[in-house]
């Protein structure tokens, strides 16, 4: 749990303000990532302040340039740079404690919040609102073209859900989508092969009924 930076009261979670002094506190950088303003106005404008974003050099994998609302805290990531961070950020996890993933999402998952559909910080189109990761708990916007916003706190509980093996359970996830999608390619080809109408020249031959039978056992494996 963080404390606050201005009274050291703990913070419950996903909250930002502090209910003994009412400071909004930055949950996500202060504190445990090094970070150094090297734009304070970018162009890109803040989805839920309608501010200029500032941009950001995080010391993760070199230099990661993000923007962050000075006001909200959000932060918007360009594609594949939430990926970097995490890798970065997280030491290597091989092991999925269920339980402790329960439990994060249940604390940090936001059960009041108004549900809204915000613009792009890069092209102010609307932006989808999809689950990050299998487990994750986490609902992020995402631009297709330009990359992905995060509110306040978000980043947190997405570390967290990788320490808690959330990561390994979505690569299995597609591991398991991947195998699923290649066996049902194989299905759909080997129907099509095998329903085409055989030349017949009289009886049908010993070595074809051999054929379609050992074919006929190897779809039954697939099914």
């Amino acid at each position: 749990m963080a404390n606050c930076s201005s009274c050291s009261a703990p913070l419950p979670a996903n909250t930002q303000y502090c209910s003994y002094c009412g400071v909004r506190n930055d949950i996500d950088l202060l504190g445990k990532h090094d970070y150094q303003v090297i734009d304070a106005t970018s162009e890109r404008v803040c989805p839920e302040c309608e501010k200029s974003l500032q941009t950001i050099s995080l010391d993760a994998a070199g230099a990661l340039h993000i923007e962050r609302c000075a006001n909200c805290y959000g932060l918007f990531f360009d594609p594949g740079e939430i990926e970097t961070l995490l890798d970065s950020a997280v030491a290597p996890v091989v092991t999925v404690n269920l339980e402790l993933l329960s439990n994060i999402n249940q604390d940090r998952y936001p059960k009041n919040a108004t549900v809204k559909y915000l613009k792009c910080p890069v092209c102010q189109v609307l932006m989808n609102r999809v689950i990050y990761g299998y487990r994750s708990g986490v609902i992020i916007d995402q631009c297709r073209s330009h990359g992905i916003w995060l509110d306040g706190g978000q980043i947190s509980h997405l570390l967290e859900w990788k320490k808690a093996g959330g990561q390994i359970l979505n690569q299995q996830k597609i591991a398991a989508k991947q195998e699923k999608a290649s066996s049902e390619q194989f299905k759909k080809a080997f129907r099509k092969d095998y329903s085409r109408p055989q030349q017949s020249y009289g009886e049908q031959s010993v070595d074809s009924d051999l054929v379609a039978s050992v074919a006929e056992v190897i779809f039954k494996i697939f099914e």
